[in-house]
Order: structure tokens, then C-alpha cells, then sequence
């Protein structure tokens, strides 16, 4: 009897419309492996539905708050129904991009320097010195991120604005200028390291990351072996201090310009990475060997509770 699979996917985050692209993507793989699939899109009913289901498996394609927090988690655990990627505590405190931080940190991976401030004290005056980054604290997708560039007189008005729903905290961070690199983990293997080269914008921003030609990925990135080598071990050190299962990405600045630091620094761990065909991690697993139906295989065969 073929097993039964819920994608869970959509969801109320502001990454509704990512997540049901990577959910679709992953239904489909798995009819094409044989699995029985039901496509939820999750509302405040979700319990409900999943309970009438009563699927062997959940495979979370949700991205953002209540999808990659631990509150979706949380509920399959209670409903007892194994589920994919992280469990509670992990997904909860990666989707924190503080307390993630503080976490890494301890654990020997480098961080950029910052602090967290509310968005109004953020916008009344530069919290750091010119160039930094101001990023919602719990967000994903590059909702709601700034780059203060140096000589900028003041700090993004945008922030104030009414209909803000990003929340009150930012993240300000000292920008890393250079290359923006990504590393995935499956399991216990770091998989190979992609650099994105944004086309549509000076950084990965959501454009970047979405629209029809907006970035270039290059696996296996071109840079010097020992830098590749130490991006896939802190990757996998990422993934562990912070108890990730199931596939991660790790997003890195790595500044080798002429007049760089030099400097390597983990951006976020992001537990719920997008899982369409051409996403980063499914294109890494490729890279390894593996089909994006064999990848969302492995994802389900790996699903438990008590993650």
C-alpha cells in the first residue's frame, strides 16, 4: 500500500506564494515516486484537516512565521503525525534570527557584529555606523530588509509605515561586503557550495531570489578550496548547534576582494529552505547525484516526530 503523503503548504506568512510553488513542486515528485499525495493549504483549520486526512506523513513545504517557527511543528507532534526538516525547538529558534545568533556564536561560527532595536528607533537614527543591514528579526525571504549604505544621511522611513507587518524588531547588522555563498546540509553531509550572483539588484533581495532571471547560481562556487571546504564545515556546524534534521541551507558573506577583510560570516540558517526544482538545495542535491524526486523521497523516508 503506497504511503500517504500531506504536503503541507501556502500557509498565513507573508511567503504564502514561495511556499506554494515548493509545495506543489514537492506534490508532484512524489506522485511521480509513487506516494499518495493530499495538497493542504494551511488555515487555522489545519488541525482539523489533517485529522480527517490522517496521513502517514507530513512533508512541511511551508515557509516563514507558522510554517518554520515550531508552530506547525508543534501541532504534528501533538497529532502525532512524523514530519519533515526540523522539529520545534530548532525550527523556533533558527526562525529567531537573535537567538540564533547567540547560539552559533558559542558554537565557533562566525556572526557579523550587531544588535537588535525596535523599528521606530531604527528609523529615527543610524543604530550603527554606515554600511549595515536592517532585517526583521523573524522574517524570511528578504521581506523587509535594508541596506544602509555608507553616506546615507538617514535611516529607511519605511520602516514607520502603517501597514508594516514585518514586526517591531530589526536585526542591525555591520554589512560583509563581497560574495554572498549558500551551503546545504541533508542529514549528516554538507552538500556542495553555490554562489549567488544577483542580476535584477545589487543584493539577493526577493526580486533576486524569484523572478524569471534574477540570479545566477554557480555550483560548485568558484573560490579557493580551503574557503569551500570551511563553508561546507560550518554549515554542518551550524545545522548541529542549533539541532536542525532533514535538509538546511546556511547563507554566508565571504569578503575576498582585493582591499577585503577577508572575512567569512554565517548570515542564517534557514530550516525550511524553497524546494521547487530549481531552488538552491534541490540544485545542490542534483549536484550530488540526486533527482529532485529521489531528494523529496529521502525527505519523507526521513520524517519522524521527537525531532
Amino acid at each position: 500500500m503506497s504511503q500517504h503523503v500531506a504536503v503541507l503548504m501556502g500557509g498565513l506568512s507573508s511567503e504564502r506564494s514561495v511556499s506554494l510553488r515548493s509545495g506543489e513542486a514537492c506534490a508532484k515528485a512524489l506522485e511521480d515516486e509513487g506516494f499518495v499525495v493530499s495538497r493542504v493549504d494551511v488555515g487555522r483549520d489545519v488541525a482539523a484537516v489533517l485529522t480527517a486526512l490522517k496521513p502517514d506523513v507530513a512533508l512541511n513545504a511551508l515557509h516563514g512565521p507558522g510554517g518554520e517557527d515550531g508552530c506547525i511543528q508543534g501541532l504534528l507532534e501533538v497529532l502525532r503525525i512524523p514530519y519533515t526538516h526540523s522539529g520545534v525547538l530548532a525550527s523556533a529558534l533558527a526562525s529567531n534570527k537573535e537567538k540564533a545568533k547567540c547560539v552559533m556564536a558559542a558554537a565557533g561560527v562566525p556572526v557579523p557584529g550587531g544588535k537588535t532595536v525596535s523599528r521606530f528607533e531604527a528609523a529615527r537614527a543610524h543604530v550603527l555606523a554606515p554600511p549595515y543591514v536592517l532585517k526583521p528579526v523573524s522574517e524570511g525571504s528578504s521581506y523587509g530588509v535594508f541596506i544602509v549604505k555608507e553616506g546615507c544621511s538617514h535611516p529607511p522611513q519605511e520602516l514607520l509605515r502603517a501597514d508594516w507587518s514585518h514586526g517591531d524588531l530589526m536585526l542591525a547588522e555591520n554589512f560583509v561586503a563581497g560574495r554572498e555563498l549558500t551551503c546545504a546540509v541533508m542529514g549528516e553531509t554538507a552538500l556542495g557550495v553555490t554562489e549567488i550572483k544577483s542580476l535584477s539588484s545589487e543584493w539577493y533581495d526577493f526580486e533576486s531570489k524569484y523572478a524569471p532571471g534574477g540570479s545566477v547560481h554557480e555550483l560548485p562556487a568558484k573560490i579557493k578550496e580551503n574557503i569551500y571546504l570551511k563553508i561546507q564545515e560550518l554549515a554542518l556546524k551550524a545545522h548541529k548547534a542549533l539541532g536542525c534534521r532533514g535538509v538546511s541551507r546556511t547563507d554566508f558573506r565571504y569578503d575576498d576582494r582585493p582591499e577585503g577583510t577577508g572575512e567569512l560570516v554565517v548570515l542564517e540558517v534557514n530550516t525550511q529552505p524553497g524546494m521547487t526544482e530549481t531552488s538552491l538545495a534541490p540544485e545542490m542535491a542534483a549536484h550530488a547525484g540526486m533527482t529532485f524526486g529521489e531528494l523529496v523521497k529521502w525527505m519523507v523516508r526521513d520524517a519522524s516526530c521527537d525531532r
